[in-house]
């Protein structure tokens, strides 16, 4: 698939001297468009997530879109700070719940969120909370969305609050999960929660401005299990290894039927429709623990330790699934080969 390409650039600020020599990168939004954009990180500010920046207010800027069986497409508004927003609605604290949350330009109706919806609410009773943080993430400036993850965090870790508090839900009910952008947001919400959320899972956790122990970046330390899922990594997404289980397919770097696929917005979509895919399907996406990091680089695996399915309903919490994981999958769907 060639993902249609949108160019656009940005300044910084009109005070700052920009260098002769910029470093571009095609970086995709939620809806698979290419935007290029510029990603020099000098004066980028080490963001604290406990501290909204001020343009940006989650507890009135973020909407959080409740489903559940009894309304799987009209959603209901949760809003922070509000609990008759929570016990009017068809929010049931003895089902599991589980958070959604959108990328780089996207929304709380993305498909990232709705296949994933979709696919929970055909095996079981599950409080889906669709978030949606676009007035940050919705923007040319890569820059700006990118610094809104720890304050769009806040937003969800305060909502989770609320659910607790109101209706006596638990952290070791709850899942989060994340694309792109949102695969750190879902991070800083488990951070805002002292990484007691039962299961993170970063879906290609977005790698443009991200490194391994920034403050607001997804890390192992988010939940009481942390997965990624990398399907581009190296190029949107990070490449290196932030939770606690690391799930590559096919590599981990670019995807079959995926084509000529400019940028690697096909690649890196794949990782919310593979596990999407993982929580109803009977085929599981069976994956081989490698013996470290290296070897994902050099496109090797030496099976150590006990194989382990990647994604999936439950999640792998307390079955002592860690290290770095190599799977392959189909090119189209259904992906899992088992």
């Amino acid at each position: 698939m060639i993902v249609p390409c949108i160019l656009v650039g940005f300044l910084l600020s009109a005070t700052t001297a920009l260098p002769l020599i910029q470093p571009w990168q095609l970086v995709p939004s939620s809806d698979g468009r290419l935007y290029l954009v510029n990603i020099n990180p000098y004066n980028l500010p080490d963001t604290d997530p406990t501290e909204p920046e001020h343009q940006f207010s989650p507890a009135t800027d973020m909407e959080f879109r409740l489903f559940t069986r009894s309304n799987p497409t009209s959603p209901q508004l949760l809003v922070i700070g509000n609990p008759a927003s929570i016990t009017g609605s068809n929010f049931n604290a003895a089902h599991p719940t589980r958070f959604t949350i959108h990328g780089w330009n996207g929304n709380g109706n993305d498909a990232s969120n709705t296949v994933i919806r979709d696919s929970l609410l055909s095996v079981g009773d599950f409080n889906v909370i669709a978030v949606d943080w676009s007035v940050a993430a919705v923007t040319a400036n890569y820059i700006s969305a990118r610094n809104a993850v720890g304050p769009a965090g806040t937003g969800v870790g305060l909502i989770i609050s609320d659910l607790i508090a109101t209706a006596g839900a638990s952290v070791n009910n709850i899942h989060i999960s994340g694309f792109s952008l949102g695969g750190h947001v879902a991070g800083n919400a488990g951070k805002r929660h002292g990484g007691n959320i039962h299961s993170i899972i970063s879906l290609d956790p977005a790698g443009p401005l991200f490194s391994l122990g920034q403050n607001d970046a997804v890390s192992a330390q988010d939940g009481q299990y942390v997965e990624t899922i990398m399907t581009n990594a190296g190029t949107l997404g990070i490449d290196i290894p932030m939770g606690q289980a690391n799930f590559y397919p096919n590599g981990g770097r670019s995807q079959p039927g995926c084509g000529i696929d400019i940028g690697g917005g096909c690649a890196h979509a794949r990782a919310p429709t593979f596990y999407a895919e993982s929580l109803s399907s009977s085929v599981p996406f069976r994956a081989t623990r490698c013996a470290n990091y290296d070897e994902i680089l050099a496109g090797v695996c030496t099976p150590s330790g006990a194989d382990a399915n990647m994604g999936g309903e439950p999640s792998n919490h307390g079955r002592g699934v860690t290290g770095v994981f190599f799977l392959t999958t189909n090119a189209a769907a259904p992906f899992a080969q088992g």
